[in-house]
Protein backbone atom coordinates (compact mmCIF):
# COMPACT_ATOMS: atom_id res chain seq x y z
CA UNK A 1 0.00 0.00 0.00
CA UNK A 2 0.89 3.55 -1.05
CA UNK A 3 1.78 6.07 1.69
CA UNK A 4 -0.48 8.69 2.13
CA UNK A 5 1.24 12.00 1.03
CA UNK A 6 2.39 13.97 4.17
CA UNK A 7 1.38 18.02 4.84
CA UNK A 8 2.99 20.74 6.70
CA UNK A 9 3.12 24.26 7.04
CA UNK A 10 6.27 25.84 6.69
CA UNK A 11 7.10 30.01 6.25
CA UNK A 12 4.08 30.72 4.58
CA UNK A 13 3.87 27.66 2.60
CA UNK A 14 2.47 23.98 2.60
CA UNK A 15 4.89 21.43 2.13
CA UNK A 16 3.63 18.17 0.91
CA UNK A 17 6.16 15.21 0.71
CA UNK A 18 4.80 11.61 -0.86
CA UNK A 19 7.29 8.83 -2.84
CA UNK A 20 7.17 7.84 -6.20
CA UNK A 21 9.66 6.46 -9.35
CA UNK A 22 12.04 5.90 -6.33
CA UNK A 23 12.04 9.40 -5.31
CA UNK A 24 11.40 11.17 -2.51
CA UNK A 25 8.70 13.87 -4.00
CA UNK A 26 7.72 17.59 -2.69
CA UNK A 27 5.18 20.09 -3.51
CA UNK A 28 5.53 23.42 -1.95
CA UNK A 29 2.61 25.30 -3.00
CA UNK A 30 1.17 28.81 -1.16
CA UNK A 31 -2.36 28.41 -1.11
CA UNK A 32 -4.98 29.68 1.72
CA UNK A 33 -5.95 26.60 3.64
CA UNK A 34 -4.80 23.13 4.35
CA UNK A 35 -7.76 21.86 2.24
CA UNK A 36 -6.52 23.24 -1.06
CA UNK A 37 -2.98 22.65 -0.51
CA UNK A 38 -4.35 18.58 0.27
CA UNK A 39 -6.28 17.83 -2.62
CA UNK A 40 -3.79 19.77 -4.97
CA UNK A 41 -1.15 17.35 -3.25
CA UNK A 42 -2.90 14.18 -3.83
CA UNK A 43 -3.87 14.93 -7.52
CA UNK A 44 0.01 15.64 -8.21
CA UNK A 45 0.73 12.56 -5.97
CA UNK A 46 -2.06 10.61 -7.26
CA UNK A 47 -0.43 11.92 -11.00
CA UNK A 48 3.05 10.68 -10.26
CA UNK A 49 2.22 7.32 -9.06
CA UNK A 50 -0.15 7.05 -12.58
CA UNK A 51 2.93 7.67 -14.32
CA UNK A 52 4.91 5.23 -12.17
CA UNK A 53 2.33 2.47 -12.76
CA UNK A 54 2.20 2.90 -16.52
CA UNK A 55 5.90 3.14 -17.73
CA UNK A 56 7.86 1.77 -14.72
CA UNK A 57 10.02 -0.92 -15.92
CA UNK A 58 9.50 -3.22 -12.94
CA UNK A 59 6.23 -4.63 -13.01
CA UNK A 60 4.65 -7.24 -15.09
CA UNK A 61 1.45 -5.75 -15.37
CA UNK A 62 1.45 -2.09 -17.41
CA UNK A 63 2.15 -1.46 -20.95
CA UNK A 64 6.06 -0.93 -21.42
CA UNK A 65 5.90 -4.70 -20.02
CA UNK A 66 3.74 -6.06 -22.83
CA UNK A 67 6.00 -3.72 -25.11
CA UNK A 68 9.30 -5.42 -24.12
CA UNK A 69 8.06 -8.70 -23.76
CA UNK A 70 5.96 -9.21 -27.41
CA UNK A 71 8.74 -11.11 -28.73
CA UNK A 72 9.23 -9.43 -32.25
CA UNK A 73 5.34 -8.79 -32.32
CA UNK A 74 3.86 -5.42 -33.26
CA UNK A 75 1.89 -3.81 -30.11
CA UNK A 76 -0.36 -0.70 -30.73
CA UNK A 77 0.09 2.14 -28.20
CA UNK A 78 -1.86 4.72 -26.65
CA UNK A 79 -1.88 8.33 -27.77
CA UNK A 80 0.23 9.41 -24.11
CA UNK A 81 2.97 6.53 -25.36
CA UNK A 82 2.57 7.60 -28.61
CA UNK A 83 3.66 10.93 -27.80
CA UNK A 84 6.36 9.83 -25.42
CA UNK A 85 7.67 7.42 -27.79
CA UNK A 86 8.07 10.53 -30.44
CA UNK A 87 9.75 12.70 -28.18
CA UNK A 88 12.11 9.73 -27.62
CA UNK A 89 12.92 9.50 -31.62
CA UNK A 90 13.51 13.15 -31.79
CA UNK A 91 15.64 12.74 -28.43
CA UNK A 92 17.47 9.90 -30.38
CA UNK A 93 17.54 11.99 -33.53
CA UNK A 94 19.23 15.28 -32.20
CA UNK A 95 21.66 13.67 -30.01
CA UNK A 96 22.87 11.70 -33.29
CA UNK A 97 22.05 8.58 -31.41
CA UNK A 98 23.11 9.53 -28.52
CA UNK A 99 20.07 9.30 -26.24
CA UNK A 100 18.34 6.09 -27.23
CA UNK A 101 15.07 4.72 -24.48
CA UNK A 102 16.67 0.87 -25.72
CA UNK A 103 19.52 1.54 -23.97
CA UNK A 104 18.69 0.58 -20.78
CA UNK A 105 19.24 -2.93 -21.09
CA UNK A 106 23.09 -2.39 -20.78
CA UNK A 107 21.97 -3.20 -16.75
CA UNK A 108 22.68 -6.18 -17.70
CA UNK A 109 26.21 -5.59 -18.22
CA UNK A 110 26.58 -2.67 -15.48
CA UNK A 111 25.91 -2.28 -12.08
CA UNK A 112 26.69 1.18 -10.66
CA UNK A 113 27.17 0.59 -7.23
CA UNK A 114 30.21 2.47 -5.86
CA UNK A 115 32.07 -0.82 -6.46
CA UNK A 116 35.43 -1.71 -8.75
CA UNK A 117 33.71 -4.17 -10.64
CA UNK A 118 33.89 -3.27 -14.35
CA UNK A 119 32.07 -5.85 -16.57
CA UNK A 120 34.13 -7.33 -19.00
CA UNK A 121 34.40 -5.59 -22.86
CA UNK A 122 33.21 -8.82 -24.35
CA UNK A 123 30.04 -8.88 -22.31
CA UNK A 124 29.28 -5.54 -22.83
CA UNK A 125 29.26 -5.98 -26.25
CA UNK A 126 26.94 -8.97 -26.23
CA UNK A 127 24.79 -6.90 -24.53
CA UNK A 128 25.32 -3.80 -26.84
CA UNK A 129 24.06 -6.10 -29.95
CA UNK A 130 20.52 -5.57 -28.18
CA UNK A 131 20.55 -1.88 -28.46
CA UNK A 132 19.97 1.27 -31.40
CA UNK A 133 16.57 2.61 -32.01
CA UNK A 134 17.35 2.43 -35.59
CA UNK A 135 16.25 -1.10 -35.44
CA UNK A 136 12.74 -0.53 -33.90
CA UNK A 137 10.24 -0.20 -36.19
CA UNK A 138 7.83 2.77 -35.49
CA UNK A 139 5.09 3.94 -37.36
CA UNK A 140 2.11 5.31 -34.89
CA UNK A 141 0.52 3.98 -32.86
CA UNK A 142 1.94 0.64 -33.98
CA UNK A 143 5.51 -0.30 -32.40
CA UNK A 144 7.25 -3.31 -33.23
CA UNK A 145 10.92 -4.29 -31.39
CA UNK A 146 12.76 -6.97 -32.69
CA UNK A 147 12.90 -10.25 -30.25
CA UNK A 148 14.98 -9.29 -27.33
CA UNK A 149 14.96 -5.94 -27.43
CA UNK A 150 13.61 -3.35 -24.70
CA UNK A 151 12.68 0.26 -24.25
CA UNK A 152 13.03 1.91 -20.96
CA UNK A 153 11.23 5.25 -20.18
CA UNK A 154 13.81 6.07 -17.11
CA UNK A 155 15.55 8.64 -19.43
CA UNK A 156 12.77 10.98 -19.62
CA UNK A 157 9.59 9.94 -17.44
CA UNK A 158 10.49 11.95 -14.44
CA UNK A 159 11.00 15.31 -15.82
CA UNK A 160 7.66 13.89 -17.41
CA UNK A 161 5.59 13.46 -14.47
CA UNK A 162 7.13 16.77 -13.02
CA UNK A 163 5.52 18.66 -16.38
CA UNK A 164 2.48 16.61 -16.16
CA UNK A 165 1.63 17.33 -12.39
CA UNK A 166 2.74 20.85 -13.20
CA UNK A 167 -0.26 21.34 -15.26
CA UNK A 168 -2.35 20.19 -12.96
CA UNK A 169 -1.40 22.16 -10.20
CA UNK A 170 -1.64 25.48 -12.69
CA UNK A 171 -4.58 24.23 -13.95
CA UNK A 172 -6.42 24.57 -10.24
CA UNK A 173 -5.24 27.89 -10.12
CA UNK A 174 -2.03 27.21 -8.17
CA UNK A 175 0.71 29.64 -8.52
CA UNK A 176 3.78 30.27 -6.78
CA UNK A 177 4.57 26.79 -6.50
CA UNK A 178 7.74 24.51 -6.60
CA UNK A 179 7.56 20.76 -7.69
CA UNK A 180 11.20 18.61 -6.83
CA UNK A 181 10.77 14.87 -8.46
CA UNK A 182 13.93 13.83 -7.23
CA UNK A 183 16.05 16.38 -7.57
CA UNK A 184 14.02 17.23 -11.12
CA UNK A 185 11.81 20.31 -10.81
CA UNK A 186 9.36 22.93 -11.99
CA UNK A 187 8.97 26.33 -11.14
CA UNK A 188 6.21 28.74 -11.13
CA UNK A 189 7.03 32.00 -9.25
CA UNK A 190 6.58 34.58 -8.11
CA UNK A 191 6.06 34.01 -5.02
CA UNK A 192 2.49 36.24 -3.50
CA UNK A 193 5.18 38.45 -1.53
CA UNK A 194 7.06 38.99 -5.08
CA UNK A 195 9.95 37.13 -4.21
CA UNK A 196 11.09 34.49 -6.28
CA UNK A 197 11.41 30.48 -5.23
CA UNK A 198 15.62 30.32 -3.79
CA UNK A 199 16.22 26.50 -5.41
CA UNK A 200 19.77 25.00 -4.21
CA UNK A 201 21.91 22.46 -6.76
CA UNK A 202 23.58 19.95 -4.71
CA UNK A 203 27.29 18.87 -5.93
CA UNK A 204 27.76 16.31 -7.39
CA UNK A 205 30.39 14.85 -5.41
CA UNK A 206 29.21 15.44 -2.15
CA UNK A 207 28.46 13.23 0.91
CA UNK A 208 26.62 15.26 3.19
CA UNK A 209 24.59 18.10 2.61
CA UNK A 210 26.36 20.83 0.08
CA UNK A 211 25.17 23.36 -2.08
CA UNK A 212 26.96 23.99 -5.16
CA UNK A 213 24.80 27.24 -6.20
CA UNK A 214 21.51 28.73 -5.37
CA UNK A 215 19.16 29.33 -8.38
CA UNK A 216 16.80 32.12 -8.36
CA UNK A 217 14.05 30.43 -11.05
CA UNK A 218 10.81 32.86 -11.87
CA UNK A 219 9.34 30.03 -14.01
CA UNK A 220 10.36 26.55 -15.83
CA UNK A 221 12.08 23.82 -15.26
CA UNK A 222 15.48 23.03 -13.52
CA UNK A 223 17.00 19.10 -14.01
CA UNK A 224 20.59 17.80 -13.19
CA UNK A 225 22.25 14.85 -14.69
CA UNK A 226 25.52 13.39 -13.15
CA UNK A 227 27.05 10.21 -11.73
CA UNK A 228 26.68 11.64 -8.11
CA UNK A 229 25.30 8.46 -6.70
CA UNK A 230 25.50 5.74 -9.33
CA UNK A 231 29.41 5.41 -10.42
CA UNK A 232 32.08 2.28 -10.26
CA UNK A 233 36.06 3.49 -9.19
CA UNK A 234 38.62 1.75 -10.79
CA UNK A 235 42.36 2.29 -10.19
CA UNK A 236 41.51 6.23 -9.76
CA UNK A 237 39.10 6.44 -12.88
CA UNK A 238 35.37 7.10 -11.82
CA UNK A 239 32.88 5.42 -14.34
CA UNK A 240 29.64 7.87 -14.02
CA UNK A 241 26.21 5.88 -14.70
CA UNK A 242 25.14 7.25 -17.80
CA UNK A 243 26.29 5.03 -20.78
CA UNK A 244 27.10 5.63 -24.74
CA UNK A 245 24.58 3.79 -25.94
CA UNK A 246 27.15 3.80 -29.54
CA UNK A 247 29.80 2.03 -27.14
CA UNK A 248 28.24 0.58 -24.22
CA UNK A 249 30.56 1.79 -22.14
CA UNK A 250 30.43 5.16 -19.78
CA UNK A 251 30.80 8.79 -21.72
CA UNK A 252 34.59 9.77 -20.88
CA UNK A 253 35.66 13.02 -20.06
CA UNK A 254 31.86 14.34 -19.15
CA UNK A 255 31.69 16.59 -15.87
CA UNK A 256 30.51 15.17 -12.73
CA UNK A 257 27.04 16.63 -13.21
CA UNK A 258 25.20 19.33 -15.31
CA UNK A 259 22.21 21.03 -14.19
CA UNK A 260 19.87 23.01 -16.63
CA UNK A 261 17.05 25.56 -16.69
CA UNK A 262 14.65 25.39 -19.45
CA UNK A 263 11.02 26.10 -20.27
CA UNK A 264 9.91 22.59 -18.88
CA UNK A 265 11.54 19.79 -16.84
CA UNK A 266 11.49 17.41 -19.77
CA UNK A 267 13.59 20.52 -21.94
CA UNK A 268 15.50 20.81 -19.37
CA UNK A 269 16.35 17.28 -18.26
CA UNK A 270 17.29 16.31 -22.25
CA UNK A 271 19.95 19.20 -22.24
CA UNK A 272 21.59 18.27 -19.28
CA UNK A 273 21.63 14.47 -20.77
CA UNK A 274 23.06 15.45 -23.83
CA UNK A 275 25.19 17.60 -22.42
CA UNK A 276 27.25 14.47 -20.42
CA UNK A 277 26.85 12.54 -23.69
CA UNK A 278 28.94 15.42 -25.04
CA UNK A 279 31.50 14.68 -22.82
CA UNK A 280 34.18 16.91 -22.77
CA UNK A 281 32.55 19.23 -24.90
CA UNK A 282 29.59 19.51 -22.54
CA UNK A 283 30.11 22.95 -22.26
CA UNK A 284 30.80 24.04 -25.67
CA UNK A 285 27.04 22.05 -26.46
CA UNK A 286 25.22 23.97 -23.95
CA UNK A 287 26.47 27.41 -24.60
CA UNK A 288 25.23 26.95 -27.88
CA UNK A 289 21.74 26.29 -27.08
CA UNK A 290 21.53 29.74 -25.12
CA UNK A 291 20.11 27.84 -22.14
CA UNK A 292 21.35 28.69 -18.23
CA UNK A 293 22.86 26.05 -17.30
CA UNK A 294 25.89 24.74 -14.25
CA UNK A 295 28.28 22.30 -14.55
CA UNK A 296 30.39 20.99 -12.04
CA UNK A 297 33.75 18.70 -12.30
Amino acid sequence: MLDEPRLMREDGYWRGRFAAMASDCELLVEVDNHEAAHALLREVADEARRIEAKFSRYRDDNLLFRINSAEGAAVEVDAETADLLDYAALCHRLSDGRFDISSGILRRAWRFDGSDRLPSPELVAEVRRMVGWDKVEWRRPVLRLPAGMEIDFGGLGKEYAVDRAAGIARARGATGFILNFGGDLFVDGPRRDGTLWNVGVEGPRATGPSVLAQLKVRQGGIATSGDARRYLQRDGRRYGHILDPRTGWPVEGAPGAVTVVGPTCMEAGMLATFAILHGPEARVFLEAQGVHFLIAM
